[in-house]
């Protein structure tokens, strides 16, 4: 009888399912143990030893594997190894006779090529080649058992991080992960950005920050920031553009009207010579907000508005500056698409007064000093057209800025009272407190952003042509429900989420320096003489906190204006996380400051998962099961009830605490119906308190019908009776914002 060919008893070793699946699995895994090989083909050993004996031995005597006496394993052979391969090809063959169409991601069907996964692996993962064509080889297996007309690129992707997954290569199957919404995820977008009352590139924008966030969190962030935030331990605010924009910028227009704009990839298209008159200047200046909302995220704030502005209308009469400033005032309402702040004066600060004016046609006029009565003019105008508006003009804020010399100026003083009349009948003015010396040099945003001199000594430098680099809050609540009640705990908790969120703050830093040197901010980084226009380096991080009043109560029994050890125990805590962030200031180009940030979405969100973690039992909220949410801003939330006097009395020793951003929002009363008595009320916050930021607020009702608005909740118009066509005014955190009545 002849003697069988070798390659018949190579074929004849591999005919077994099991066994042509032990070549395969020491081809795609590398050696493997005995008891290793009997796991992944799912053998019991008390069952299946002597078959799987069997067939180790057939490979080994075929010389298709062979044993790794030192490390006590089997490998493949030359041979084995050359099997496997041809094995594949024959599969592959087969599988190219009903090939399957992948749908890609570039909108184009083409047949699925296996190399393309191993490429995507080594390119976007860094796996190295071998194993990549490994796992590649393992999901073009799985899809082939597929029963589909078509693949699509994000299917392929799910099997291969599936491979991943189980292989324990969690670190590769990160960097591959997709960004993305589901198709479910897109329509709740779009029906909740309908109950907003949003437009539709607001759902627009909101998808694109879904991705970002998605990016920023998987491949910017370490995986402990990351974790944080997702947890519920931090707030990392603007997630969408962390990795593109700074959040708030502090102008200087001076530097316009001089300079002029320039034209360039990223800003005007033709270039602007400086302003020659104030109609000029106001179009430059709705032109310098409309190319910095594009490379911020936040609110813009032009500080000594009408400071800068006063030379602009020399010889001008009242009406007409009133008609320009109410022109400046609609077209910053309708086309600035972020929120901006005015800074207005009302005495010229006397380390701006000898500063040289700029006036039209960038030429200098002598100094600021000699234009007070044209500021002022200004000031007056800016909140006489915000008086004639029907409705609240939301969009431009304007913060009122109360210096000593103010009192003492009868034209000041005049124009202080129609700023209160206008907070009584609208609600919109901020007043910012300058009356401390230490508060001398502070601009402020009307969100509660907070600059002065504390930084380089230098007010100049610290407060204009930089900003808000973005800010980081530290739930509260949660670390104490995570300390268990133990002090010691609680304090060591706040001292490593503050290292988190100083840390992630640093790598927004320098990821917006990069982008900078990328030229992707080119309006911001635009320079003259060698100097950018947005001082980067100066721009503040702010590190805030949430639900401080609901901490305090989990800890002491009662809220914080319950009681003086509850108070203390506030300020203990809010103390302490002044001075571990101090410790972050002093590297350089690290301008950190403790803040009372206004974020509502936060402060709902960390209550939400601080119930769903601890369950309402145990976590203390306002707004009840339906509506959690922590005290977001202030120390003692808006509806406690207590008197004036005491509310101010906590609240300033916070303001004090957290330079970063405070505002205290004051309730109006129905029975104040006379200006006088609010600026009263005014007089007393700057001579006896220490509130740095402060407005006067009040829920109003517009009817659109009749162009009327009335104070309080009205469900149907008192004076044309309709129902449909009443908007609600609400303060939500630092800013009003509207509701038709059917959405709250």
């Amino acid at each position: 009888m002849p003697r069988e060919p070798l390659g018949v008893k190579v074929l004849k070793a591999v005919s077994s399912p099991i066994r042509l699946r032990i070549l395969d699995l020491l081809m795609n895994r590398g050696p493997l143990s005995y008891t290793e090989i009997m796991n992944l083909l799912k053998l019991k050993p008390s069952r299946d030893a002597g078959r799987f004996a069997y067939h180790l031995k057939t490979l080994l005597k075929m010389d298709l594997i062979e044993p790794d006496v030192e490390k006590k394993k089997y490998r493949l052979t030359g041979l084995g190894r050359k099997l496997v391969e041809v094995a594949e090809e024959i599969e592959e063959s087969a599988f190219q006779r009903k090939r399957m169409l992948v749908r890609t991601s570039r909108l184009s069907l083409e047949y699925f090529e296996r190399s393309k996964i191993a490429e995507s692996l080594i390119k976007e993962a860094g796996v190295p080649a071998d194993l990549a064509q490994s796992i590649a080889r393992e999901a073009e297996r799985r899809l082939t058992k597929l029963r589909t007309k078509y693949l699509t690129a994000p299917l392929i992707r799910e099997f291969v991080n599936a491979i991943l997954i189980e292989r324990g290569l969690e670190e590769y199957r990160h960097k591959l992960t997709r960004l993305g919404l589901p198709v479910y995820d897109v329509t709740q977008l779009i029906k909740t950005m309908s109950l907003k009352a949003a437009d539709v590139e607001a759902v627009h924008e909101a998808a694109g920050d879904a991705v970002l966030e998605e990016y920023a969190l998987l491949n910017i962030l370490p995986r402990d920031i990351a974790d944080a935030h997702i947890s519920g331990s931090l707030n990392i605010n603007n997630l969408g553009c962390w990795i593109l924009k700074p959040y708030g910028i502090m102008h200087d227009i001076r530097f316009f009207f001089k300079h002029g704009l320039s034209a360039g990839p990223g800003l005007v298209k033709a270039s602007r010579k400086p302003p020659k008159s104030f109609e000029s200047a106001l179009s430059m200046t709705v032109e310098v907000l409309k190319l910095a909302a594009r490379e911020s995220i936040g609110e813009q704030t032009v500080d000594f508005f009408n400071v800068f502005l006063a030379p602009f209308v020399e010889n001008m009469n009242r009406d007409e500056v009133r008609e320009v400033i109410h022109n400046f005032l609609i077209e910053v309402n309708h086309i600035v698409s972020r929120g901006v702040s005015i800074g207005i004066e009302l005495i010229t600060p006397e380390f701006i007064a000898e500063a040289p004016a700029i006036g039209p046609n960038g030429k200098t006029f002598g100094s600021y000093r000699d234009f007070a009565g044209e500021s002022l003019l200004i000031a007056s105008s800016i909140i006489k057209a915000m008086l004639d508006e029907e409705k609240p003009l939301l969009n431009p804020s304007v913060i009122v800025k109360i210096r000593a010399e103010a009192f003492k100026d009868e034209g000041a003083e005049r124009t202080l009272i129609e700023a209160h009349r206008l907070a009584l009948e609208k609600g919109t003015p901020y007043f910012a407190n300058l009356v401390p010396k230490e508060q001398m040099y502070a601009s402020y945003a009307a969100t509660g952003f907070r600059l002065a001199s504390e930084w380089s000594g230098d007010w100049e430098l610290d407060t204009l042509r930089t900003g808000i680099m973005d800010s980081v809050i530290i739930n509260l609540p949660r670390a104490y429900y995570d300390s268990g009640g133990d002090r010691g705990r609680f304090f060591e908790h706040l001292h490593d989420r503050m290292e988190m969120a100083a840390r992630a703050l640093e790598i927004k830093y320098l990821t917006i320096k990069q982008r900078a040197g990328e030229r992707l901010l080119p309006f911001l980084t635009q320079c003259r003489n060698g100097d950018p226009y947005y001082r980067l380096e100066n721009s503040s991080r702010l590190v805030g906190f949430v639900g401080l009043n609901e901490a305090v109560q989990s800890i002491s029994g009662s809220p914080i204006h319950g009681s003086e050890e509850s108070l203390k125990a506030a300020i203990e805590i809010v103390t302490f996380l002044s001075r571990e962030l101090e410790n972050y200031s002093k590297r350089p180009e690290a301008r950190f400051n403790l803040s009372m940030v206004p974020c509502e979405g936060a402060a709902r969100r960390l209550a939400e998962l601080d119930i769903e973690r601890y369950g309402l039992a145990k976590v203390r909220v306002r707004g009840g099961r339906r509506n959690p949410v922590y005290t977001d801003m202030t120390a003692v939330p808006a509806e406690a009830g207590i008197p004036l006097r005491e509310y101010l009395r906590i609240e300033e020793q916070f303001h004090r605490l957290a330079p970063g951003s405070h505002l205290t929002p004051i309730p109006i009363h129905e029975k104040e119906d006379e200006p006088e008595n609010l600026l009263s009320t005014t007089r007393e916050i700057v001579n006896a308190h220490k509130i740095g930021l402060y407005t006067y607020s009040r829920d109003m009702t517009y009817c659109s019908n009749c162009d009327r608005l009335f104070y309080g909740e009205a469900t149907k118009c008192p004076v044309c009776g309709s129902v449909k066509n009443m908007v609600r005014f609400v303060r939500k955190s630092a800013k009003y914002v509207t509701k038709p009545l059917n959405a709250l």
